[in-house]
């Protein structure tokens, strides 16, 4: 595949519009502004920060890097073990049944691409968004550290769109903040490929609470 065809599949990807049900969660952040945890941008900035040196930086994207590996040795061993080490660091059943909810998702665009060469172990594809984002960069060649970035980018996306919504702050606050935040990213994956397999892992105890409390709230306008 030429470069321009695997940046525009990226780009694709990373999209809002991509139909994995991700502008439906607020992966906390709802309970968070209703607590007063969070309540302008400076304290989404801090909250959000947070998020991308502690899960980003440790979990997701150390396992994506392990994830994409899998994919090119065609190791579904491997690629099995990271899905499922994924989803038991979610660390409540609102963050485990999203990411699986936006796993199956995409595997269910995959199947209705019809792409050649769907690996036996198809089925393990749908456990996790990662694990499918992983297949399909290596099915399109599109480099690792540019498929981090991209997944980076769309999920501090979706949590500035939420924001929008439960801070709130309007769309030039937003475009400030998603500019600042992003300038974090690079430094974040830099770091995430110095880890080993023993030191990976998030935990953020108010982001666990936040998530398993978004239930009891009165109304709410995402799913978590």
């Amino acid at each position: 595949m030429s470069t321009d065809l695997a940046l525009l599949r990226l780009l694709q990807l990373a999209s809002p519009g991509l139909p994995v049900g991700g502008f439906t969660y607020s992966q906390g952040l709802e309970w968070a502004v209703e607590a007063g945890w969070v309540k302008d941008t400076d304290g989404f900035a801090a909250w959000q920060r947070e998020q991308i040196q502690d899960t980003l930086a440790y979990l997701d994207w150390p396992v994506l890097v392990r994830l994409y590996n899998a994919c090119l040795a065609s190791d579904a061993q491997a690629y099995a073990h990271w899905c499922q080490f994924l989803l038991a660091n979610r660390e409540t059943a609102e963050l485990r049944l999203e990411e699986q909810q936006r796993g199956a998702a995409l595997a269910r665009l995959l199947d209705g691409w019809q792409l050649a060469q769907v690996p036996a172990w198809r089925d393990s594809l749908g456990l996790t968004q990662l694990g499918g984002m992983a297949w399909l960069a290596v099915h399109w060649a599109i480099p690792l550290r540019q498929l981090a970035m991209g997944y980076g980018f769309a999920w501090l996306e979706g949590a500035v769109m939420a924001g929008v919504k439960l801070v709130p702050f309007g769309q030039q606050a937003a475009q400030t903040l998603l500019h600042a935040l992003s300038n974090d990213l690079p430094e974040a994956f830099d770091h995430a490929l110095t880890l080993g397999d023993d030191q990976l892992g998030g935990g953020l105890p108010l982001l666990a609470i936040a998530s398993s409390r978004h239930e009891t709230q009165y109304t709410r306008l995402f799913r978590s």
